[in-house]
């Protein structure tokens, strides 16, 4: 009896050291256990999965620890993945872009596929508009007259020639330098005549007076109160209009050409037209319209007014009213 007792203790005792021992707090923070814990719920959920009654078995504790650790994918490799696609995705020219799209998109609407690509306002880019369309009633290329000066002298126009068309009647560049020649085709077109001229700094200014020039023998004024002078010394356009001063508004010899009067002219050109001078005078209470005193001129035009209705007819006729 004595000996079956102690075969007895010996299984028991070996059955003890065999079974595993609980794990201690440091073992379950380890990575070992959180793997092994890991491959346990992967077990119970299959035995789940067979069995759902075994799920009832389940302890709250269980429950608990299971939920208790949230788990958060991050893989290297998939991230490596994504950016080479994109990087790939960078180096398809566009053109193979846009028929990948749509052979992959056949029933995506025009705007998804065309968009998916390359952007819309790029392929829809409209043209700015020409100076022409900007200055419709300029008949002729001028060598100052820039869209902001045309709005600007426009509105400065006296009324009866506002939205009229703009006529070259004389430049240097294509009558040669002559004041003889330019007093002789502002005859061409009746009325208000607007001067432009130039200094080689830059500068651009002028006046206006009354067409057709009519050459005094001695200095005599003529014109009326819609002349003025004006000037782009200061960057943007600056109108000098009449004070009421005097009524010194402008002069015309043969030789000879001058806006205003009272201590200096406001502009004043040679017979050579290749010179001119310009200072504050009383008339127009101006500034100096160039950046100089004295200056060197660099073009001069002057422009005539006719209706629309009526500048075919002149055109047609080598600039004969009729």
């Amino acid at each position: 009896m004595y000996a079956l007792k102690e075969k007895v203790s010996e299984k028991l005792s070996r059955l003890l050291a065999d079974s595993p021992s609980p794990p201690s707090p440091q073992l379950q923070e380890s990575p070992k256990v959180n793997s092994y814990s890991m491959g346990a719920k992967t077990l119970s959920s299959f035995f789940t999965y067979i069995h759902p009654s075994a799920a009832k078995q389940k302890t709250q504790g269980d429950l608990k620890s299971l939920q208790s650790s949230p788990t958060r994918w991050k893989s290297s490799s998939f991230s490596r993945r994504i950016q080479n696609m994109e990087n790939q995705a960078e180096l398809i020219p566009q053109d193979e872009c846009r028929e990948s799209t749509i052979s992959h998109n056949e029933h995506e609407s025009p705007v998804s596929t065309r968009s998916s690509c390359v952007p819309e306002f790029f392929e829809d880019a409209i043209e700015p508009p020409s100076p022409w369309k900007l200055m419709p009633n300029l008949t002729d290329d001028s060598s100052y007259v820039d869209v902001g000066l045309y709005e600007f002298l426009e509105a400065s126009l006296p009324n009866i020639v506002k939205g009229c068309q703009w006529v070259l009647l004389y430049s240097t560049l294509k009558h040669g330098t002559s004041l003889r020649t330019l007093i002789r085709k502002s005859a061409d077109l009746p009325g208000p005549g607007l001067l432009i001229v130039g200094d080689r700094k830059g500068a651009v200014f002028g006046g206006l007076l009354d067409c057709p020039l009519k050459p005094c023998p001695k200095r005599k004024y003529q014109g009326t109160n819609h002349s003025f002078v004006f000037t782009t010394k200061f960057g943007e356009p600056r109108l000098f209009r009449a004070t009421g001063a005097n009524r010194y508004y402008y002069l015309c010899l043969n030789d000879f050409l001058a806006f205003g009067g009272g201590g200096n002219f406001a502009l004043s050109l040679d017979e050579d037209l290749l010179a001119g001078s310009s200072g504050p005078c009383q008339t127009f209470g101006n500034t100096c319209l160039a950046h100089d005193p004295e200056f060197e001129l660099k073009n001069v035009e002057l422009w005539g007014f006719i209706h629309s209705s009526r500048y075919l007819t002149w055109y047609e006729t080598d600039g004969e009213l009729v």
